[in-house]
């Protein structure tokens, strides 16, 4: 029946069915949903592998909601435009949304709000993209945390709520929105050009997928976590960042499952070792609330440096040896591994992300945010919240930020965590090298023959160097 308006609902980075509050509201309400996806200017801009990812998410969600009876609606320009618009045409009963907390994603969603309840139209948004939203999380003085232990103690035992499971039914709307936009038409992948075949062949889509993930890892992996995650040269890991990035995965959904883990309500079989190594990932998912905490009390954290005396450090702009960097070139073994899985896979093992951006921003000196712009453009679990808090913890300048006394030794790192030289190995001369230069622009020339670079710098006279104008910035 069309006699009865649609509910609007506007779909980001929540794309999936289960421990969505917006969604599962929805459904109670008996009325005929709408799901809309805008590509708007914020969303353009995304990266290379990020675009193409967000693609890859849309096609799978597409088909869970379709399994639903659901089409979704694409649309493309200025989001408050489009949804009046859309709006305006089906008569929409109201517009509900999953929270964002990116300065940016709050101008935008506090607009279209003003412009639609203007309008008379219901304008309501819901949380879902974090355990707890950042302004419900406060110091005893009122504020925002600086510190991850203390933000950590507070959220550690705080029940963020539930992970309702996706609405057995939904109800979609036959009518007609007007012509919507063919995903295809909007090339997310374009940019990438040949390196996209490569980069799907490593990537986790869907929820479905990402759940299966879960638990596989909480019924295995996680028993060792506390000892391997470090590890380059093992799969310890959950690999969840991707499709938590997306919202393929509810953040509740993974709490959840890994507090039955710790409280022994695991299925049978499962290795005693997992209630310490589910809670130090629990940890890990209170990082990421951490950096969307301080995201949204300082906006700027992914342009400026969060300590204002860091503003006259001499970093370096950009320069053939960052272009290196870039390219897998350095000639430190373990660097280039990573910037290699990098580019092949859309992303890098937590401990070589901080080897690799120790080495940029302090044996090379090159500012920190040249470095995440790089990682803008290739991650494929692209985050502007834990990235940003990321390169300033390990270039000095953030918050509850790693001293720049503590430069990482690429050598000794690579000897900790890939004793064995495996991890190097595959990315340098393995099935990764293949992957690799099977990805990798044609313009940068690369020679699969070619000898292994000289370094750069000496890892002895980069700390120096380093160190040195740390001092002389200190005088």
């Amino acid at each position: 029946m069309t006699d009865m308006p649609p509910l609007i609902l506007w779909f980001r980075r929540d794309l999936r069915l289960a421990d969505n509050p917006m969604l599962a509201e929805a459904a109670q309400t008996g009325c005929p949903l709408l799901p809309v996806f805008v590509l708007d200017p914020e969303t353009e801009s995304l990266g290379a592998a990020a675009r193409w990812r967000l693609g890859e998410a849309l096609v799978a969600f597409s088909q869970a909601l379709a399994a639903k009876g659901l089409r979704l609606h694409l649309a493309r320009g200025a989001a408050g435009e489009v949804l009046e618009r859309l709006a305006r045409a089906t008569g929409a009963s109201g517009l509900w949304w999953g929270r964002l907390y990116d300065a940016p994603a709050v101008a935008r969603d506090s607009a279209v709000k003003a412009r639609l309840r203007g309008l008379g139209i219901e304008a309501k948004s819901f949380p879902g993209h974090l355990l707890h939203e950042p302004f419900g999380i406060q110091t005893s003085g009122g504020g925002g945390y600086r510190v991850f232990t203390p933000f950590w103690n507070a959220i550690r035992a705080r029940d963020p709520g539930p992970a309702r499971p996706g609405p057995a039914r939904l109800r979609g709307w036959d009518g007609d929105p007007g012509a919507g936009e063919r995903l295809a038409d909007w090339r997310l992948g374009q940019a990438m050009r040949r390196g996209a075949a490569v980069v799907a062949r490593h990537a986790l889509i869907g929820e479905t997928a990402a759940r299966d993930r879960l638990h596989d890892f909480l019924h295995g992996p996680v028993a060792d976590y506390p000892a391997r995650r470090d590890r380059l040269d093992r799969r310890a890991c959950s690999g969840l960042s991707e499709p938590l990035a997306w919202g393929e995965i509810g953040p509740r959904e993974i709490w959840h499952a890994a507090r039955s883990v710790m409280e022994g309500a695991q299925d049978p079989g499962v290795d005693s070792g997992s209630d310490s190594g589910a809670a130090a990932f629990l940890r890990q998912l209170g990082w990421r609330d951490f950096a969307w905490h301080l995201l949204y009390h300082f906006p700027q954290m992914g342009a400026r440096n969060w300590r204002a005396e860091w503003d006259a450090f001499p970093w370096r702009g950009d320069s053939a040896e960052a272009e290196a960097w870039r390219r897998g070139r350095t000639g430190e073994p373990v660097v280039d591994a990573a910037m290699r899985e990098l580019y092949a896979t859309g992303r890098m093992h937590n401990r070589a992300r901080m080897i690799v951006a120790s080495y940029l921003t302090k044996h090379l000196l090159t500012d920190w945010r040249l470095g995440l712009d790089w990682f803008a453009d290739c991650l494929t679990d692209w985050d502007p919240a834990a990235n940003a808090l990321n390169w300033q913890w390990v270039a000095g300048s953030g918050p509850d930020a790693a001293p720049f006394f503590r430069i990482f030794n690429p050598q000794s790192q690579a000897q900790k965590f890939d004793p064995e030289g495996r991890y190097r190995d595959h990315w340098l001369k393995g099935v990764g090298a293949d992957d690799f230069y099977a990805a990798a622009p044609l313009r940068w020339r690369l020679d699969p023959a070619a000898p292994p670079p000289v370094p750069l710098i000496g890892l002895a006279e980069g700390r120096a160097r380093a160190l040195a104008a740390w001092n002389a910035g200190k005088a």
